[in-house]
């Protein structure tokens, strides 16, 4: 079990937050109790353990079809749902099932929402708070033209960050959870660190958000796609680890360019609240997911083989193509999430071929499986859950050397609080 900080959920015992600023229903907190080997965030009755390792939103990736697949293998990682334009929950009210249900067995998990207008992302987050999310995220780091730019949301967001503290606060007056927010570190040339802490500062000062989770790459709106946007900015985790050290107060979770269980291990060493993994987790999920229980939480893994996931997981696929018809959503969809379960493995290459030819033709996922399973080797169909210890090499070291200058503020306050258990 490594050694990590401990989120313990606390609530305001006053309808205002600790600033005075505004007033609020309720008001959450999380702070780290480092005295404790085990956190247990304890949200509407529910407990779980800290959000030390979370899979990230990824538009048209983290559906419920892989959510389903993810918990199947990690019973304790944070899921996030894609991103959901509030405008389409507030139009779609008569079909909100379509959008925001989801399994009891996925929490805990997150909904995330993008939006720019106060009155819908309130009316989005009174209609969402009924499916009981674990807390509500606002998206303020997509780079996507569609979003930062038509839409005037997103990473476009960081240039305004009074309002981000607006929107948080009609999100936090219209829910029961904890309310957070995903950014990136900087957008086109507003990407100094004192302008990053001044956003985060703005933010919580502003609203009852005290959870941050920060891709450590900034974004350029112009001359770079979304995908560039993954990869061609550099990675400046100097500024999250200065943030750590100038906001004692509040709750960072690290993202951007972490792809493997030493990666977590190593940031969670330098101080990281929690780590939050995209790509890796979707297209090496056996190797990722497989290994959060026991390597982040101290936990048992999932006692699941590959087959026993790929049953359960077909259960649940054929119920839900039987619900709504073969064609909506369509057989692709749903298999969609299984497709890199046997990445690098003896096989795959042959599976992956089966498996472009089945989707054609299979209405089933009992008919897809029993028409490319014969693929993969029994011996990696039927090998037990990873069991891998991270290694002590640190790909974090001597990041406490390159870190900014200090920003220069007040500190921040927190006052009124008491633990919910």
């Amino acid at each position: 079990m490594m050694k990590c900080a401990v989120n313990v959920l606390l609530v305001s015992s006053t309808p205002s937050h600790s600033f005075g600023l505004k007033r609020h229903r309720r008001s959450y907190i999380m702070l780290n109790w480092k005295s404790l080997k085990h956190g247990i965030s304890s949200i509407s009755g529910r407990k779980y353990l800290p959000p030390w390792f979370s899979v990230a939103p990824m538009m048209d990736w983290t559906d419920n079809h892989y959510r389903t697949l993810a918990r199947l293998i990690s019973k304790h990682a944070w899921l996030y749902t894609e991103m959901i334009v509030a405008e389409t929950i507030v139009h779609q009210k008569e079909n909100l099932d379509r959008f925001l249900a989801f399994s009891p067995s996925q929490h805990p998990i997150v909904l995330q929402i993008g939006g720019s207008n106060l009155e819908n992302l309130a009316k989005a987050t009174e209609l969402a708070n009924s499916y009981s999310y674990d807390e509500i995220n606002l998206n303020c780091g997509c780079p996507s033209g569609k979003v930062a730019g038509h839409g005037c949301f997103g990473v476009q967001l960081m240039y305004n960050p009074k309002f981000v503290g607006e929107a948080m606060s009609a999100i936090a007056a219209n829910c029961s959870v904890p309310v957070s927010v995903k950014c990136r570190i900087g957008v086109d040339d507003r990407d100094t660190y004192d302008e990053l802490c001044d956003f985060v500062y703005t933010v919580a000062t502003h609203s009852p958000t005290r959870h941050f989770i920060i891709h450590s790459r900034k974004a350029l709106l112009k001359g770079l796609s979304p995908a560039e946007n993954r990869t061609v900015p550099p990675l400046k985790y100097e500024y999250f680890f200065g943030l750590l050290r100038d906001f004692p107060e509040l709750q960072f979770t690290i993202n951007g360019g972490i792809t493997c269980i030493d990666e977590v291990h190593a940031a969670q060493l330098q101080g990281a609240h929690g780590v939050m993994v995209g790509r890796a987790a979707y297209n090496n999920p056996w190797s990722t997911l497989g290994l959060v229980d026991a390597a982040v939480y101290g936990m048992p893994n999932s006692s699941l083989s590959r087959r026993q996931i790929l049953k359960e997981f077909q259960v649940y696929g054929d119920s839900f193509l039987e619900k709504y018809g073969p064609n909506k959503p369509s057989i692709r969809q749903v298999i969609k999430p299984l497709l890199n379960i046997f990445h690098s493995e003896p096989g795959n290459g042959l599976w992956k071929r089966k498996a472009d030819a089945a989707i054609r033709r299979c209405t089933t996922l009992n008919s897809f499986l029993e028409e490319t399973l014969d693929a993969i080797p029994d011996h990696v169909l039927d090998a037990p859950p990873l069991n891998k210890k991270p290694s002590e090499s640190d790909a974090f070291a001597g990041i406490h050397e390159l870190l900014p200058s200090p920003f220069g503020r007040r500190e921040l306050k927190v006052s009124n609080c008491k633990i919910i258990f």
